[in-house]
């Protein structure tokens, strides 16, 4: 069985870093012409998995924006998922669950067991009710050939406080690296891969004042929201992440869904050119 890793590394090298956000926002849905339903936002997404396929090498349909249109936004959403997976993109579904016992195994279920309706190759997850709250879930993605991303250092100001904040009885520790160096221990990563658990780093995140050093993220995926819209461009990968950058997936959304249906394919195609260049300096 080829680990999420290995996928995850393939996707990346193949194509670039960039990973288009699915996040079907209902203003941009009606601006496509489409109505704000579950049949509106499951042609959205279907048309991004479509323009997305053979351009980029990973996809993150943000789970919200489905679940607002109840049982019908989350029939949408199985359909995207599964079109998205059906054609070889690398799928993260951005549920960013959290939670304890036998509920936690219920998301994990859900989101990553194979044959599930929901079945994606990766989920976002929050290790806020602590280390242990995620320690089955992230043994059930590595067993089953998944991978998961956990919030480590998010790109909302008011998140500082509390990633910055000092681990007790662990001197000069962040609750950040405290999240990576217990994401490292739960993963898969080897002196020569790419490990299948990962973590969310902001890119427009202070990696240096949530103590985020290179040697605490080394062989852990990257999925770094923030580019594009929020502030952080492609030119900024290698200041940003250094020589962690070819294990970010830099993920954009409304830079890219902005252009609308017409011109979808071409936006993808310009920014992934932007990363190519990039790596390419």
């Amino acid at each position: 069985m080829t680990s999420f890793g290995e996928r995850l590394r393939t996707a990346l090298h193949t194509y670039g870093p960039l990973c288009v956000g699915i996040d079907p926002h209902v203003s941009l849905v009606e601006e496509w012409g489409l109505e704000a339903s579950g049949a509106g936002i499951r042609e959205f997404g279907l048309r991004v998995v479509e323009a997305s396929a053979g351009r980029v090498g990973v996809v993150k349909p943000q789970v919200a924006f489905f679940e607002r249109f109840g049982s019908a936004g989350f029939a949408a959403l199985e359909d995207v998922l599964r079109a998205a997976r059906d054609a070889g993109l690398v799928v993260i579904a951005d549920a960013k669950r959290g939670d304890i016992g036998s509920t936690m195994d219920g998301y994990a279920a859900a989101w990553l067991a194979p044959g599930s309706s929901l079945e994606a190759d990766a989920v976002t997850l929050s290790p806020y009710l602590g280390a242990d709250s995620l320690r089955d879930t992230l043994a059930f993605a590595v067993a089953a050939g998944k991978g998961a991303f956990v919030l480590a250092a998010t790109s909302n100001p008011a998140a500082h406080v509390l990633q910055s904040a000092l681990v007790a009885g662990e001197p000069g520790e962040t609750v950040a690296a405290r999240v990576a160096r217990e994401v490292a221990a739960a993963g898969d990563a080897s002196a020569d891969s790419l490990g299948s658990i990962g973590v969310v780093v902001g890119a427009t995140a202070d990696r240096d004042a949530v103590g985020l050093t290179d040697a605490a993220l080394e062989r852990l995926p990257i999925l770094a929201p923030g580019f594009g819209v929020q502030g952080a461009e492609p030119s900024d990968l290698h200041r940003l992440f250094g020589p962690l950058a070819a294990n970010v997936a830099a993920s954009e959304s409304r830079s890219i869904l902005s252009a609308g249906p017409d011109r979808l394919a071409a936006r993808i195609e310009e920014r992934a050119g932007l990363y190519a260049e990039v790596n390419l300096g």
